[in-house]
């Protein structure tokens, strides 16, 4: 029997494309940017994180040294780390192929990788 379809709540951190740009995770998902959406650019990694914390949303973002230090410290959250070097069309494929074969809780608490390669 084929899983039910769970909307995530995704919060793009502010190096990523604006969320209208991501057409297929935007029209499928809940996303929010970090600068665009809710006008908090400039603001600390962590503060990003409390955000996602409070929205309960994954982070996606290119910053994944400092972001995979947090991942773990909530339960209602999580981070997917982008490789640079994707193109739009890539990034918004390889993103709604995560979302669309994770379950409602998978990605939270944990650092997922996306990257151009397979996933892992």
């Amino acid at each position: 029997m084929p899983r039910k379809f769970y909307r995530h709540k995704l919060l793009l951190d502010e190096g990523l494309y604006p969320r209208q740009y991501l057409k297929r995770t935007n029209s499928r998902y809940d996303v929010k940017h970090i600068k665009h959406d809710l006008n908090k650019g400039g603001i600390k990694d962590e503060e990003v994180y409390k955000i996602a914390v409070e929205q309960k949303r994954i982070i996606a973002t290119y910053n994944i040294d400092d972001f995979k230090k947090l991942a773990t410290r909530s339960k209602v959250a999580g981070v997917i780390g982008v490789t640079q070097g994707m193109s739009l069309d890539q990034l918004d494929k390889k993103l709604n192929a995560l979302l669309s074969r994770s379950t409602a809780k998978s990605l939270y608490n944990k650092y997922t990788p996306l990257s151009l390669g397979k996933e892992e």
